[in-house]
């Protein structure tokens, strides 16, 4: 198993090699949201997912709040799996 990643449902992939570089070419206010997000995230899923909720939105502000919005279905999706319905967060993901 990875090494930081625990136990998910979440699909794993490798990847090509820079990461970092990806990260440093992301906007600050997405770079911010990243360094709080609750899932490992890649940066070019977080940018791609980003991209579509500005096109949407037409503003930065809503689309971190996608974004937000997105994590909690994630990880209430994960959550039942991994820990099952009685989760906290299970509970989220039938609400949506």
């Amino acid at each position: 198993m990875p090494a930081n990643l625990g136990t998910t449902t979440l699909r794993r992939k490798r990847h090509r090699s820079g990461a970092m570089r990806d990260y440093d070419r992301l906007p600050a206010e997405l770079r911010a949201w990243l360094s709080t997000a609750v899932l490992p995230w890649r940066p070019g899923s977080v940018r791609q997912a980003y991209d579509r909720a500005r096109a949407r939105t037409g503003d930065p502000v809503q689309a971190l709040a996608e974004l937000d919005r997105l994590q909690e279905r994630l990880v209430a999706k994960d959550a039942s799996a991994v820990w099952g319905p009685a989760h906290p967060h299970a509970s989220q993901g039938a609400k949506r």
